[in-house]
Order: C-alpha cells, then sequence, then structure tokens
C-alpha cells in the first residue's frame, strides 16, 4: 500500500488531459527556480511554457516508453526490455541507427504509477485507432504508448522525399489499438487536422508532425519547372496524396528554443 501527498491535490498541478490511464499534468508555476531565471520563467509562464509531465497509473498492464524517459515509480512496477533475443537486439539496433528513435524501448508492467520526465514539450495523448492502418510520427514524437500497439520503422517510398523534405529517410509507424503520448512542439490547440479523401496537399516546410500511413509521401518542384520554381523562391515543397489525416503545426516542428532551462528538460539521452 502507498499514499501520495501533495500531488494530484497540488493546487499548481493541473490535469490537462485525460484519456484511459493516462494523466497530463502541467505545473501552473515553475517554482523551482533561483534569483537569475525567475525573470524568464514568469514571462515564459504566462505565453503557457509550462513544465508537462505524463503520468500513467499501471492496473496490470504495459506501457513501452523512448529509452530515458521515466523518471520514478510507485507500487509493483516492474521495468524489462522488448528485446526478445540477440537476433531480435540486432534488428532493432539497425533499425535504431537509421532514426532518432532509441534501440531497446523499455517497458513496464504491473500495478502502480509510472511518471516520466518533464518537459516544457506540449504532450498529446493519441488514440491510434483514429488512424486507421497507422499513424506515421516526425522525429522525436514517440515518448509512450501501451505494450498493444505496435511499433516499427518504415522507408520512404523514394529518396527525394527525405533528401529534399528535410524528414529523414525513415519514420516510426504505429499501428494498432491502443493509447500513445506524443511530444509535440506546439498545444493540440494550434495543430490543424487536415483529412484528405482522394486529394493532395503542398506544405512548403517541415510542418507536418504526424500522418496517417495510407497517405504516399513525395518531395516536388513548387512550379512545373525549375525556373518557375526559382522565381517563385518556394523551391521544393513537401506533397502528401491519398486519403488519410495529417496534422500540421504552425510552426517548424525542428524549432529550437533558446531558453537555458527549457534545453535542459526537453533533452533526451543520446539514445532516443
Amino acid at each position: 500500500m502507498y499514499e501520495i501527498q501533495n500531488f494530484l491535490d497540488n493546487n499548481n498541478i493541473k490535469v490537462t488531459e485525460e484519456k484511459g490511464n493516462i494523466k497530463i499534468l502541467q505545473y501552473e508555476k515553475d517554482l523551482s527556480v533561483n534569483l537569475n531565471d525567475c525573470m524568464n520563467q514568469y514571462y515564459a509562464s504566462q505565453m503557457e511554457v509550462k513544465k508537462r509531465q505524463a503520468l500513467i497509473e499501471l492496473k496490470g498492464d504495459e506501457y513501452i516508453t523512448s529509452a530515458g524517459a521515466m523518471q520514478w515509480m510507485l507500487g509493483d512496477v516492474q521495468s524489462v526490455t522488448d528485446v526478445k533475443g540477440v537476433g531480435d537486439f540486432i534488428g532493432k539496433a539497425i533499425k535504431g541507427s537509421v532514426t532518432k528513435e532509441s534501440t531497446v524501448k523499455p517497458k513496464y508492467k504491473g500495478t502502480g504509477m509510472l511518471m516520466l520526465e518533464p518537459t516544457y514539450k506540449h504532450l498529446l495523448i493519441e488514440d491510434i485507432s483514429t488512424w486507421g492502418s497507422g499513424i506515421v510520427l516526425d522525429d522525436g514524437m514517440f515518448l509512450a504508448c501501451e505494450a498493444n500497439v505496435k511499433y516499427n520503422v518504415i522507408m520512404r517510398s523514394n529518396l527525394s522525399s527525405a533528401v529534399f523534405g528535410k524528414q529523414g529517410l525513415f519514420s516510426l509507424r504505429l499501428s494498432g489499438n491502443g493509447l500513445a503520448i506524443l511530444e509535440s512542439p506546439v498545444p493540440r490547440e494550434e495543430l490543424i487536422e487536415v483529412e484528405l479523401k482522394d486529394d493532395v496537399i503542398k506544405i512548403d516546410g517541415n510542418f507536418a508532425v504526424a500522418w496517417s500511413d495510407t497517405l504516399n509521401f513525395t518531395v516536388e518542384k513548387s512550379g512545373k519547372s525549375l525556373i518557375g520554381s526559382a522565381i517563385s523562391e518556394e523551391g521544393f515543397v513537401n506533397v502528401y496524396r491519398g486519403t488519410g489525416k495529417i496534422l500540421l503545426a504552425p510552426v517548424l516542428s525542428s524549432s529550437k528554443y533558446t531558453m537555458g532551462t527549457f534545453n535542459e528538460l526537453s533533452a533526451r539521452p543520446t539514445g532516443r
């Protein structure tokens, strides 16, 4: 048995989203600051730049997280790896070497609480079943998911989408039924959801943070010719064709914030 004081009953902690066994916690004020940082932290909090954490209440089920994402666990909770043998480890190592995702993702199971590390990014809870056959994530978006959610690395359909689209040659794909926690550069309120039905969307930049795996992603000239693209000053655009959904951010997903504290809390181990 355990009892927690000054946690969910803390007036400074707000539950911003809750689905299934997952709660997204937000600290309304960052009280753990020194004199040199307090002014920056005050104005940051006024612009909703706040610390956030994901709390998972395990009830005999299992969750997979990114390497190094666990902050603390309470109760009868065990940590294991998702490696099934030497061959499986080698396969995961190869996949991890071509993506920014960790080679081995820890799995937590049992009964109790699992708290993930704080971040200044925005945490989203996504129901993977609503994405049809699967969802493709931009680099660094994955934080955790239910163990019954399948994840695998997929390769771009052509080299141009990786070279000119700045999305990388490989991406992480989630499929099946279950919930996943994603780290977004912007809040859900700013994400634009576009649903295509045998149509096309062209995006000038790396603004897509997630999209259905049924969409065909390519990179094409913005004009009919190289000269036309040069005159328009747009160059190449990311093109998504077919039927499915896209989540668009208003800022580039690779944008870096310069606040020192933000960088420290947002950083993940190099294995991710």
